[in-house]
């Protein structure tokens, strides 16, 4: 039976990078795969829990200094050395200088890590990318966009590249309206236009610029907001200071936003730069018909004004604009969009059609690769 390592800076949190990863595990699982995901940092929390009672094995090197904690190198090395793993695979910059210096420790036939983000990072980021390139089998990329930022920076090999884009289940993240009534009467709201957005609160997301936009839509109009960071406070604060607080429902982190997906009528995404957006995914699987930021990444997943709307990035005017179109745009416009939407999500981001992509890499690369690059 092959064996997948999932290397994850931590799973306690979790965002996009991080579900991408543990829908890898799940799946490659279901193929008959033995699958372990190995966090640096945490306890797993009850994600590591649920992983368990699906059968995939949980570890956390416990690394409290980064990946310059020596104790959490000797932790892995003597795991890999005792496992013996088929594959390793990384995802994000701290896992993947783990891994890539893990395979001069122990033997793993096969070693690759997955670009999440267009953001190249800072010089000693890139020198470390540039150092450690020749370790690693291949790097893929979620998107066009992210491939293309790391080319261009010359921080990876267009000959070890691949692109294998985030893959969601499609059939789960459908269109409903059971949860409608329900979730709107939690919000004390009834036929209002409905907005949601999803995402960690962070400056990336530019929900300062959303919440501007949102005071040109109407008084009846509401935005609910998913999601949990360091802007938080500012956020709410902003949203008092402009008058729009008691439209404006700051949920914090939810599990599982598919039922106010299912409640909205238009989902908003004014990102300063994406990598291949889980969320946009779930809304456009989800039914709802999206306005986003013109930005890599969300350029390949809408076609403007065809699956959905594209707007300039951190310019609040042209995203209240967008915001007012979709608005008032005929009921049955607006449902031929998300529709249109849907049927592009099914047809390139299935679940099932991406994980053959990854099944079909690993196998693919294990029988190409040497037996060992590294030490027994």
């Amino acid at each position: 039976m092959r064996h997948l390592v999932l290397l994850l800076p931590g799973i306690d949190r979790i965002g996009g990078a991080e579900r991408q990863a543990l829908l890898i595990a799940s799946s490659m699982k279901q193929k008959g795969w033995r699958v372990t995901v190995v966090a640096l940092t945490g306890s797993g929390g009850q994600t590591a829990t649920a992983l368990q009672q699906n059968g995939i094995e949980f570890l956390s090197l416990h690394m409290r200094k980064g990946v310059l904690d020596p104790r959490g190198w000797l932790r892995f090395r003597a795991w890999l050395r005792e496992r013996r793993p088929d594959v390793l695979h990384a995802h994000l910059p701290h896992a993947t200088w783990v891994a890539r210096g893990s395979r001069l420790l122990a033997s793993i036939p096969l070693q690759l890590d997955t670009l999440h983000t267009p953001a190249t990072g800072n010089t000693l980021r890139k020198l470390a990318y540039r150092l450690t390139a020749s370790i690693s089998d291949c790097v893929t990329a979620v998107s066009q966009g992210v491939a293309k930022s790391y080319l261009d920076a010359g921080l990876i090999r267009q000959d070890r590249l691949f692109v294998i884009p985030n893959g969601l289940d499609t059939a789960y993240w459908s269109p409903g309206s059971d949860n409608r009534s329900t979730i709107r009467s939690e919000l004390g709201i009834s036929d209002e236009f409905l907005w949601v957005t999803t995402g960690r609160l962070e400056a990336v997301k530019d929900h300062a610029s959303l919440l501007k936009a949102f005071t040109s839509l109407g008084d009846t109009a509401h935005l609910v907001l998913m999601g949990d960071g360091s802007l938080a406070e500012p956020l709410k604060r902003a949203a008092q200071r402009l008058g729009v607080d008691h439209r404006v429902h700051f949920l914090g982190f939810i599990d599982d936003p598919r039922p106010y997906l299912q409640a909205a009528d238009g989902f908003a995404l004014p990102s300063l730069w994406e990598g291949m957006p889980m969320a946009l995914l779930e809304a456009c699987a989800s039914g709802l018909p999206s306005v986003a930021s013109d930005v890599r990444g969300n350029n390949e997943v809408l076609t403007h004004a065809v699956t959905g709307l594209l707007v300039p990035p951190a310019d609040p005017s042209a995203l209240a604009a967008g915001m007012l179109r979709l608005m008032q745009m005929q009921h049955e416009e607006r449902m031929e969009m998300a529709r249109q939407a849907r049927e592009s999500v099914i047809e390139r981001y299935d679940l099932d059609r991406v994980m053959d992509q990854w099944l079909s890499l690993y196998t693919g690369l294990l029988g190409a690769a040497p037996q060992s690059k590294s030490p027994a």
